[in-house]
């Protein structure tokens, strides 16, 4: 098992390339299975959850080939309808081939998901919306199975925006019977591209990009060629590490999508230059503390606040950061209290004391954000840090380490 060897303190300089979204591909590579033929996608991050979705596909009888972050996947000849449990559970991304799945061939049998150690995140949303098109859904041995001769066309409303059922219930209804309304959907810019490649696939969705989605069912769909989105999260990471260690610019990166990161960078006292398609941050010296709270797009991501804390246990004075998405997403705090931080947590709500400095310490991953988490703390501590079970940001991360080498830290990845 590998783990990251940080000796912090070194000052950051220079540029570096964000990836494609991984929010963005998964559900993108699930939509493929939705046409007959092969549907092309470039600028694919290479991470352990795009490679156990290539393999999940290809365990469907979908033919895919991934080289240099370019992606084909050939859904013409799919000879099984079920996502297996050994899969499913290493990651709950999984559960996007259901919509297409039951949409294009009636059918569909995948375990109920696993994924990240932290938190519930039901998939009632999904099993309802399903119901609603007119699927049969049942629960059988670990399994949920769901079949329809034919979608139809339905109102669906989900009672919190759901990133997750919002795609599902997407895919599934562009080959319904009639009109899908889905309102209080899910507006993230992954969500957004989703719906931009099913139209381009000669799907009918309309309201793309707001809260009310209107799709009008067509009998087939035809693949298509995408390029995926920059990953905003993977972004805000190493925004928020330039923030205290130097001057970095961020390469194809969409800033609308940070917007409100953006915003609460300023507030803390971040210098930024904002071009189309990079951000140039400055080292701050003097990071004020600023509260921040979650929510759904456009608000700050709950992505992105495992790492906001870890900024802000070097700002001047308190700050309160509330996770109102996920309200147990918190397994870094102690993690970062390790590395000198004094953060206490009540509920969904983490005090954060800035203190002058953090010093290194043996630290252990939990999941894909609080790794992030806990490489941004490494590198502001002073001395040396070890980082354990950093499987979780291979999930998310394409390269980290040697993008921040890139950029002048000193860390490397060892087995342990």
């Amino acid at each position: 098992m590998d783990k990251l060897v940080v000796h912090g303190g070194k000052p950051l300089s220079g540029s570096v390339d964000i990836s494609g979204a991984k929010n963005a591909i998964l559900p993108m590579m699930a939509s493929a299975l939705l046409v007959d033929g092969k549907t092309e996608l470039d600028r694919v991050p290479d991470l352990r959850d795009t490679r156990t979705f290539i393999r999940l596909l290809d365990m469907l009888g979908a033919n895919s080939t991934f080289a240099d972050n370019k992606l084909s996947i050939d859904a013409s000849n799919i000879t099984s309808l079920e996502a297996p449990y050994d899969l499913v559970k290493t990651m709950r991304a999984s559960f996007y081939v259901m919509g297409p799945l039951l949409a294009r061939f009636g059918e569909a049998r995948v375990s109920l998901p696993g994924g990240c150690a932290w938190g519930p995140r039901p998939v009632d949303y999904h099993l309802k919306g399903f119901e609603a098109l007119g699927a049969e859904v049942i629960l059988e041995s670990g399994y949920i199975l769901a079949r329809a001769e034919k979608l139809k066309g339905a109102r669906i409303h989900f009672e919190i925006p759901s990133v997750g059922a919002t795609a599902n219930i997407a895919m599934a209804a562009v080959l319904a019977e009639g009109t899908t309304h889905i309102t209080n959907a899910a507006m993230e810019p992954h969500i957004v591209q989703l719906c931009n490649v099913l139209n381009d696939m000669g799907a009918q969705i309309e309201g793309i990009g707001t809260s009310r989605l209107k799709i009008h069912g067509v009998k087939a769909l035809n693949p298509v060629k995408i390029t995926t989105i920059p990953d905003m999260i993977e972004a805000g990471t190493f925004l928020m590490a330039g923030a205290t260690l130097g001057e970095i610019t961020l390469n194809h990166v969409d800033p609308s999508h940070l917007a409100i990161v953006l915003e609460k960078l300023e507030q803390a006292g971040c210098e930024l230059n904002v071009s189309s398609k990079s951000i140039t941050i400055h080292k701050c010296d003097d990071i004020k503390a600023v509260d921040m709270t979650t929510d759904v797009h456009p608000g700050f991501p709950t992505d992105l606040q495992a790492q906001w804390i870890a900024l802000m246990t070097v700002a001047e004075g308190p700050s309160i950061i509330t996770d109102t998405i996920y309200k147990d997403r918190f397994a870094h705090i102690p993690e970062l209290n390790r590395l000198g931080a004094n953060i206490s947590l009540e509920n969904n709500v983490a005090i954060v004391r800035g203190v002058k400095s953090l010093k290194g310490a043996p630290v252990m991953s939990t999941d894909i954000r609080a790794s992030a988490s806990l490489v941004i703390g490494a590198l502001m501590a002073e001395g040396r840090s070890d980082i354990s079970r950093i499987y979780h940001i291979d999930r998310g991360y394409e390269r980290i380490e040697e993008k921040f080498q890139s950029l002048g830290a000193d860390i490397r990845r060892e087995s342990e």
